[in-house]
């Protein structure tokens, strides 16, 4: 049997527990994931590139152990169906918090099918516990000198911390 690849794509700046619980989600229907950064020229991360993939990569470790092996992050700047077929992924993962997010997903999914038929999405439910969260809300909070704990893997929550006390 062949290896299951799927693609997990996203800003990620920053990770949140949020995005770690849909990327546990994934870990149960592929053997490998990578999990790609979308970089846009017109947009001004709070994390560069480098930083994002290290909290990726330091959190993978921290919270998923052994599995972490099994996830490879990388950058790609054009369609996300051309980057999932570059990394040999079959299966696009989306995470999904609510209806808002469900009838965008769809939109998606329906013109990615058109496209790349060979490419399957996946939707994933966030856990109820990190329902709420999202990357925007955590860096309002953060920049703010609010408490993002609850919201952001230790490793992730330092990093915050050290970019907002600087």
């Amino acid at each position: 049997m062949s290896e299951r690849t799927a693609f997990y794509a996203g800003s990620f700046d920053p990770l949140t527990n949020g995005h770690l619980d849909v990327l546990k989600g994934a870990l149960t229907v592929a053997d490998r994931i990578v999990v790609g950064i979308g970089l846009h020229p017109g947009k001004k991360p709070l994390f560069s590139y480098d930083e994002r993939v290290a909290l990726i990569e330091r959190s993978a470790v921290a919270e998923l152990g052994g599995d972490a092996d099994r996830i490879k992050v990388v950058a790609f700047d054009r369609l996300v169906i051309d980057a999932a077929r570059t990394h040999g992924a079959g299966i696009m993962i989306r995470g999904l918090r609510d209806g808002t997010d469900l009838d965008y997903e769809m939109q998606m999914a329906g013109m990615n099918e058109t496209m790349a038929p060979d490419l399957q999405t996946v939707f994933l439910p966030a856990s109820p516990s990190v329902r709420t969260i999202t990357a925007t809300l955590v860096r309002q909070i953060a920049s703010m000198g609010g408490d993002v704990a609850p919201f952001v893997p230790s490793v992730v929550l330092e990093a915050l911390n050290a970019k907002f006390s600087a």
